[in-house]
């Protein structure tokens, strides 16, 4: 799977047994549980699709072939298999019900979710920063204007996260692709060596500040991490609610942006850097702005469109879709050549993420469709209360966060977890279902913190040199509580409040 949706770090190359062990476990998985007998109230065909769906969930975090394969294999068993797989007996059994047909449709449906191809737009944007060089040119520009104390350079790495995430549903493109390579530029010019004592002079800080922001940003903004959107084509699919991108900045703002200013001060007390000041880091920006010579036509032209789309998606939810906004700016993308369309047909990411959406969001989708939900809500109903639907939100919250040490990927993570979390959650008699779902999709930037493994923006600063392992789990495992906190204490009950 691509890096924008992965998150499992790169794999040593294994015995042949192993690989074969991979591909093995999600049939048996699949297998096993089929062959047991259907749990009491849910239908046979539901308990075998329960089965397939189990079964794609364990090759996602297996991963013996790409993800988007995985999801291709699994849509296509499904549909396939269909008559006693995903429509009910009563279903089959009327003539005028075309199982062939109706099962094509229920495959392809995926792609018909706008969606999915709002995050092909943004990933349109993402490529537009990177042919320009607009998300370099905004990285050393605050570089140069803030790079001369070692707080300031923490200031200046996430502000460029932040200005870059809005555009960028990739924190892997975005941190370790477009910020990495100049944040590693910078510890060498005080002698801050990878691997060594001196990596405490400012590189450990810098690298920290900078990997932890794009975690934030991640949460803060709806189109900064592809996982975001899957989650909210589960609540679509599942709960019924379509979640804006308005709500979902109203949500966020009141505790992910607090929490993204105190960052470098937190990351400055909690891990200090031993040089306070960085007077070599604007000069050795500076030389660079002047290797990317003026600011292009194209990187203009790109900045207002990027503006643009932003302005449509907070203020014009009401009057258009936010993915008619990305198709909007992707054809003016092509009309002013920011990119051509042979940079677009050759973006391997976007097109592979769109085909992981679209299928994850069809198998997700046949829970719903089976009844598998409802009889899974309904049980939980039967066995679950007494608490306050505030209690509820907390609790689920945290056990959806702390889930993610169990998983090397944020799409694995929310293809597993959110649908049962959500129909636990609206089980329970009380619990609002439209702020337990955004509760629940705002968790998965912060999550991608606690781990070196828990995306793949991790990878590149795990691997730097900069951050031993003990630190690097040591750390996680800090500012895990304090951005969960942040969540629980801020963000959930300003939003059960309204």
């Amino acid at each position: 799977m691509d890096k924008a949706m992965q998150s499992t770090p790169p794999q040593k190359k294994e015995p042949h047994s192993i690989k074969w062990w991979r591909i093995a476990l999600p049939f048996a998985v699949t297998i096993a549980i089929s062959l047991l007998p259907a749990p009491h109230g849910l239908a046979k065909h539901a308990w075998y699709y329960f089965a397939i769906f189990s079964g794609v969930i364990a090759a996602l975090v297996l991963e013996p072939l790409p993800n988007p394969a995985v999801g291709i294999i699994g849509v296509t068993l499904v549909a396939v298999l269909s008559g006693s797989i995903l429509f009910s007996p009563t279903e089959v059994a009327n003539p005028n019900f075309k199982v062939a047909s109706e099962a094509i449709k229920w495959a392809l449906a995926g792609f018909a979710s706008s969606t999915v191809w709002l995050v092909g737009g943004a990933f349109m944007f993402a490529l537009g920063y990177a042919k320009t060089g607009l998300g370099r040119r905004i990285a050393l520009l605050l570089v140069r204007a803030l790079g001369k104390s070692t707080l300031m350079l923490g200031y200046a790495t996430t502000i460029a996260d932040t200005i870059l995430a809005p555009f960028t549903p990739s924190n892997t493109a975005r941190s370790a692709g477009t910020l990495f390579p100049i944040v590693n530029n910078l510890p060498p010019l005080y002698d801050s060596m990878p691997n060594n004592p001196s990596a405490r002079r400012i590189g450990s800080y810098v690298m920290w500040t900078t990997f932890a922001a794009s975690c934030i940003t991640s949460s803060l903004f709806m189109t900064a991490c592809a996982p975001n959107f899957l989650a909210l084509e589960f609540i679509k699919k599942i709960v019924h609610i379509e979640i804006s991108y308005k709500q979902w900045m109203m949500a966020t703002l009141p505790w992910a942006l607090p929490l993204l200013l105190a960052l470098p001060v937190l990351a400055y007390f909690l891990y200090p850097p031993e040089i306070k000041r960085s007077e070599k880091t604007p000069i050795w920006a500076n030389d660079e702005l002047k290797k990317m010579g003026a600011i292009s036509a194209r990187e203009t032209a790109l900045a207002v469109l990027a503006s643009m789309a932003i302005l449509m998606w907070v203020f014009g939810g009401d009057y258009i879709d936010a993915a008619t906004v990305a198709f909007i700016v992707v054809s003016l993308m092509l009309i002013l050549r920011v990119v051509t369309w042979d940079d677009m047909a050759k973006y391997h990411s976007a097109w592979t993420t769109i085909v992981l959406l679209a299928t994850l969001v069809t198998m997700a989708d046949g829970l719903a469709r089976t009844g598998f939900i409802k009889w899974f809500a309904n049980y939980v109903a039967t066995n679950v209360g007494g608490f306050s639907p505030t209690s509820i939100v907390l609790v689920l919250v945290t056990v959806y966060f702390f889930a993610h040490y169990m998983f090397a990927s944020l799409t694995a993570h929310t293809s597993a977890m959110m649908p049962i979390m959500l129909a636990v959650g609206i089980a329970i008699p009380g619990v609002p279902a439209d702020k337990l779902a955004l509760a629940l999709a705002m968790t998965t930037g912060i999550m991608a913190v606690i781990t070196p493994y828990a995306t793949g923006a991790a990878l590149p600063y795990y691997n730097s040199g900069y951050l031993p392992r003990a630190h690097f789990w040591r750390l996680g495992g800090l500012f895990g509580m304090i951005f969960l906190g942040a969540l629980l204490l801020i963000g959930v009950p300003l939003l059960m409040a309204r």
